[in-house]
């Protein structure tokens, strides 16, 4: 067996009392040549969950090291197009093009001007940007609308000052523009630009890191779904969370960004956070998650948003969304797949009980996507009995039959695995888990889109909650003013808090919402 394969096999040997043969191949990856992609990919995946999971001090310092000069390792390799795959992109040495919005494109410019870049040899939407140049050089109104093949890059390098990136000189036009903050973006976003981004050590993954103090290390087996009590999680005490300091925020939102957009993704959240109040949760086992909501001016009319981010030993290792309304949240979870293999069941009952002691929520649903409809990797992972075997259950009363009839396989047939095509049907209906305090089945039949549908007909000169009140008493009227200023407030929190205590109100939204 090759070092690599024996290096993989400790990823499943956490307890070993004998650490020195790990210790020996740690060394010996870091100085043996690897000079293709995949081979490349593997180890480096594999270093970083041991960084991220690491028996012991000695065993996360060789890890780190052998990480480190990894763009040096990847000058050695031909073919790299490999490593713009979305699973493994963000690698120190190597590149990928993507399209950006306007907010997460400002930030990485600013952040690495001399590392991102528009990708003019690949964009093929030059087109876009005549209605743009125009209203930055209006001379171009004497060539985009009448001439063919223009050359909007000559145009863009004719205007630029020397020293100053196409992109950083169109992003400060647009940003100079008579136009409020959502326009500018729209009209920026409207051009669908390409960038290609030459990912430098310091940013990579190899290398990203949130400061640690106290490195958790696993000197046992890792926690399986079998290995604790999902609801007692829940039900556990608080986590210790705290408000990060301004600067500590800011460093903090930044390398949010940056690991998001090197995967390829973008949060509404991680575009627009509320970089006041960011906070940090400590989780325990290694694990720190830094959550925020958005500020006032960017949040969505009825639910409250929250993003975040969860770090192991420092490591990104996931990101998580949740959307709010009452007791009900809607949270989209992602571990990244390098970690797949790690505890993953853990840190999913320790965000809700992130989700439960924040925002009081007790009834959480997870949408289709995530469990795998037109979501090939969810489909791959199994995503929908991940979350049916920590307890949540199907909406669809035909994914629910079809549960109950893969279950009495499961247990009929030692090794069954349901097959895609079945994993497929499952995964068109929503999840839902609900805490036994929680008024079971009341959140069946709703959603948000249907609310949205059945009110779309009312005035919007004023808010939805105020015009389904106007006929109810003083006392219910006051509580919906209330909920209403505290939706533009500092903290969404206190918003759900107040909608959790107005029973009229969640009844009225719940009836809407379920059609009835």
């Amino acid at each position: 067996m090759d070092t690599l394969a024996r290096l993989e096999e400790w990823k499943h040997r956490f307890g070993a009392r004998d650490l020195r043969p790990l210790y020996r191949l740690l060394q010996r990856a870091a100085s043996q040549r690897f000079t293709d992609a995949q081979s490349l990919i593997r180890l480096h995946e594999c270093l970083l969950f041991l960084r991220a999971y690491p028996a012991d001090a000695e065993v996360m310092r060789l890890a780190g090291a052998a990480l480190s000069n990894f763009a040096d390792r990847v000058r050695q390799v031909k073919d790299r197009e490999p490593f713009e795959d979305a699973a493994v992109s963000g690698i120190a040495g190597t590149s990928f093009s993507a399209v950006f919005s306007y907010e997460v494109a400002a930030q990485l410019a600013a952040l690495y001007l001399r590392q991102i870049e528009i990708d003019w040899d690949n964009y093929e939407r030059p087109e876009k940007l005549g209605p743009v140049l125009r209203r930055l050089l209006p001379l171009t109104g004497e060539d985009w609308p009448v001439e063919a093949h223009v050359p909007f890059r000559a145009w863009i390098d004719a205007a630029r000052p020397p020293g100053r990136s196409a992109l950083a000189w169109l992003l400060a036009g647009i940003g100079k523009l008579p136009l409020d903050a959502r326009s500018q973006a729209d009209l920026y976003d409207s051009l669908e630009l390409l960038l290609l981004w030459r990912v430098s050590p310091p940013a990579s993954r190899s290398r990203a890191r949130w400061p640690v103090r106290k490195p958790y290390f696993h000197s046992t087996p890792l926690l399986t779904r079998r290995d604790f009590d999902f609801e007692l999680e829940l039900y556990g005490p608080p986590l210790p969370v705290k408000q990060l300091p301004s600067r500590q925020a800011r460093k903090a939102l930044d390398l949010i960004v940056d690991t998001s957009a090197m995967r390829y993704r973008e949060l509404y959240g991680f575009s627009h956070p509320d970089a006041r109040r960011v906070f940090s949760a400590d989780a325990g086992r290694g694990v720190e998650i830094v959550f925020f909501g958005v500020p006032p001016a960017w949040r969505l009319p009825l639910r409250a948003y929250l993003g975040g981010m969860f770090f192991k030993n420092g490591v990104p290792a996931g990101y998580v969304e949740v959307l709010s309304l009452f007791e009900r949240a809607e949270v989209g979870f992602n571990l990244y797949y390098t970690f797949r293999e790690g505890e993953s069941a853990w840190i999913y009952a320790r965000l809700l009980r992130l989700f439960r002691q924040f925002l009081g929520a007790r009834c959480f649903s997870v949408d289709p996507y995530q469990v795998g409809f037109e979501n090939d990797e969810a489909l791959e992972s199994g995503a929908f009995w991940f979350y049916r075997k920590l307890g949540f259950r199907p909406l669809n009363p035909a994914a629910a039959a079809l549960t109950a009839r893969e279950e009495d396989r499961l247990l009929g047939r030692p090794g069954y695995r349901s097959s895609r095509r079945t994993l497929q049907e499952l995964s068109k209906s929503y999840m839902l888990y609900e805490y036994h305090t929680a008024e079971l089945g009341a959140w069946d039949r709703f959603s948000v889109r249907n609310f949205g549908l059945r009110c779309a007909a009312m005035p919007v000169d004023e808010p939805v909650f105020r015009q389904l009140a106007k006929n109810w008493s003083a006392e219910d009227r006051v509580g919906v003013e209330a909920i209403l200023r505290a939706k533009q407030g500092p903290s969404e929190a206190y918003y759900l808090r107040l909608l959790q205590r107005h029973a009229r109100l969640r009844a009225a939204v719940i009836a809407a919402g379920a059609g009835v």
